[in-house]
């Protein structure tokens, strides 16, 4: 008897035979695909990556014929199982046995020692609380032990000078275009090399965090050994958007390989942990699935909280963590709320994440805004005066991508029409932003629906595969903003955009920058929209 997913899927194909967007044979091929429900996400399995790509270019009349079918908005993923062209059966969803416990390792110290600098108010760059060195004689079963590379920390070192004077810019697009290019990920942990404790900016906001995550990179899995006050095992590091979480999760990653090279490390967001899941389901291919998130030293889970609700996948991730757990690996979990309040997780599993160490961000003070503002263009080799860089960090209070973006569209300005920057200079490029701070929520369809008016397309344009010149540079500019004022990973705006992949969001988001400071229509495009956006949201709903 077909379950309610493929029922209502028959009716999406009647819908669709009606529609006079899909060719015969497009709907032919789209007929061919099988459906399963993982998780409240429907799942199209294609026979092959042909029949994949035809339907992905069908993906936003499939949506709509969805929404009327459900009665509200269904998230689909497409994958490829070449079984269904043997008639094989689908496969089941895997039930997954607790593992048993081994011996708990020695104790790891009290991290509280590691914060008796705790007090000093003037933030620091890539500093770290002298007290949370790694042990000089680590024991049999550290990992100093198992496969050291070196013991170096992150380096001390002080703020570079600054001019009193108006500065000029030196080449902002190369300098920007450098730092972006930075970004790219490690193939295997998805680890990005950018994101370092050397470039993390601490201060009374964040210091505790700090703390705890170097500890952690430095000894991995030992915060595990203690059940009785549950060590730093997971640690679990909440916030708001854009101050950081992401930073320390890749800093843990870089330090931690840095230090022992044979250490299997990965990164992955909550959001691509259940695609991973729904689609290792859909193809069978759930033992590779355990092997990817079993066989490692360190897992780094970001946003968590998104996992809420997915009782599927929830089960699978509940036996992941007991097998890391267990087995004294590390893990380490963000999320934009404490263990207590998220929602839509079983108790056994909160009780889990409640067992090692919770560490808060804070939003940074204006001495650490302006900390990381004077990082940033000393990275970029930009030298700035000290009150442009107070009035950017006074203005701009949200989180630290905005205040990195406020920054990058200063410094493009003072490129694009060689003048100094001053704060007069600062004043006239932020002055819409700054007006239009605050207000309601910024979301990706308020992003793509300026941006789209803006250059008289639709969304639907936006996300087309069409390559035409216009409509390619209008999707760009709406990934860029989508990344600069929304709390977005790469892989839900690619998601957003008709199923692009995230380096593809990257690599735009990458183009925009640079254009910003080479091209005056460009910079001109990207402030025009931005103030669109932000009356859009302050405006009555």
């Amino acid at each position: 008897m077909p379950d309610e997913a493929t029922t209502k899927w028959q009716s999406v194909l009647e819908i669709l035979s009606d529609s006079t967007e899909l060719s015969t044979g497009k709907l032919s091929i789209i007929r061919m695909t099988r459906v399963i429900d993982v998780d409240g996400t429907l799942v199209l399995v294609a026979g092959s990556p042909f029949t994949k790509s035809k339907v992905e270019e069908a993906r936003a009349t499939i949506s709509q014929a969805l929404t009327q079918v459900w009665g509200h908005d269904v998230p689909f993923e497409v994958t490829v199982d070449t079984s269904l062209d043997t008639g094989a059966p689908a496969p089941a969803i895997p039930v997954t046995r607790t593992p048993q416990p081994v011996p708990p390792q020695p104790q790891v110290p009290d991290l509280s020692s590691a914060l008796a600098e705790a007090d000093a108010p003037e933030p620091v760059v890539h500093a770290r609380p002298s007290d949370v060195e790694p042990s000089a004689t680590p024991s049999a079963n550290s990992p100093q032990s198992l496969h050291p590379m070196h013991s170096t920390s992150p380096t001390h070192s002080t703020h570079p000078s600054h001019s009193t004077t108006p500065a000029y810019v030196t080449n902002p697009a190369a300098a920007f275009a450098r730092s972006e290019n930075a970004q790219s990920f490690d193939k295997s942990s998805h680890l990005n090399p950018r994101y370092t404790f050397d470039n993390y900016v601490m201060g009374d906001s964040n210091r505790f965090a700090f703390a705890a995550a170097l500890k952690v990179a430095e000894q991995p899995g030992n915060a595990a050994s203690d059940r009785s006050t549950g060590g730093y095992n997971p640690l679990f590091i909440y916030g708001g958007s854009g101050l950081g979480k992401t930073h320390l999760l890749h800093a843990i990653g870089n330090h931690a390989r840095s230090l022992y090279r044979d250490m299997i490390i990965k990164y992955v967001s909550s959001e691509e942990f259940v695609s991973d899941f729904i689609a290792s389901v859909a193809e069978g291919k759930m033992n590779d699935f355990k092997r990817r998130y079993r066989d490692v030293d360190i897992l780094l889970v970001d946003d968590v909280q998104f996992l809420g609700g997915k009782e599927q996948t929830l089960e699978e991730f509940f036996h992941t963590f007991n097998t890391l757990y267990m087995a004294n690996k590390q893990v380490v979990l963000t999320s934009d709320l404490p263990p207590k309040d998220l929602k839509g997780f079983e108790k056994r599993l909160l009780s889990r994440f409640e067992s090692g160490l919770t560490v808060d961000v804070q939003p940074p003070t204006l001495e650490t805004r302006t900390a990381i503002l004077r990082n940033k263009a000393s990275a970029e080799g930009v030298d700035l005066p000290m009150p442009v860089l107070e009035y950017i960090a006074s203005r701009v209070t949200t989180n630290i991508r905005e205040l990195e973006g406020a920054l990058i569209r200063v410094t493009a300005f003072a490129s694009l029409t060689d003048q100094p920057i001053d704060q007069t200079l600062a004043e006239m490029v932020l002055k819409d932003i700054i007006a239009n701070s605050g207000g309601g929520e910024i979301t990706a369809a308020m992003v793509m629906t300026q941006t789209a008016d803006y250059f008289n397309l639709t969304i639907e344009d936006l996300r087309s595969k069409d390559r035409a010149q216009t409509m390619v540079h209008a999707r760009h500019i709406a990934m860029y903003l989508c990344r600069e004022l929304i709390e977005m990973s790469t892989t839900k705006i690619g998601k957003e955009f008709g199923g692009k992949d995230h380096t593809t969001v990257m690599s735009a988001s990458r183009k925009i920058s640079t254009q910003m400071a080479e091209r005056r229509d460009t910079y001109n495009q990207v402030q025009e929209i931005t103030a669109r956006i932000k009356q859009a949201a302050q405006a009555p709903r």
